[in-house]
């Protein structure tokens, strides 16, 4: 199993911008697929963005346009830039790593990080 860490959460009022990263315990272009989701209390996990190694990135449609995945191989670091930040962003945010034959929920996952946007 991909060991991940993330990190770069916090409180930012409206607007802000905040990066998260998520580290991995392998070379990170080595796995497949790698995702960002998040989880509000009470409600379902929603997948944020989605980037398949050597093809596309998705966004979901609340994000997209304001939410940028990039990778940092030297770091073995996935990151998630999140610009004009908005309150119905706050949730806690995993990063997930998997093969392409699995789904999320049977890769690997970080521990997450707690992401509150208010003023």
């Amino acid at each position: 199993q991909v060991q991940l860490v993330e990190s770069g959460g916090g409180l930012v009022p409206p607007g802000g911008s905040l990066r998260l990263s998520c580290t991995a315990s392998v070379n990170i272009f080595s796995i497949d697929v790698m995702g960002w989701y998040r989880r509000v209390p009470g409600k379902e996990r929603e997948l944020v963005a989605r980037s398949i190694t050597g093809g596309s990135t998705n966004y979901a449609a609340s994000v997209k346009g304001r939410f940028t995945v990039s990778r940092d191989a030297a770091k073995n670091t996935m990151y998630l830039q999140m610009n004009s930040l908005k309150p119905e962003d706050t949730a806690v945010y995993y990063c997930n790593a998997r093969p392409r034959d699995v789904t999320a929920d049977f890769g690997s996952w970080g521990q997450g990080t707690q992401v509150t946007v208010s003023s």
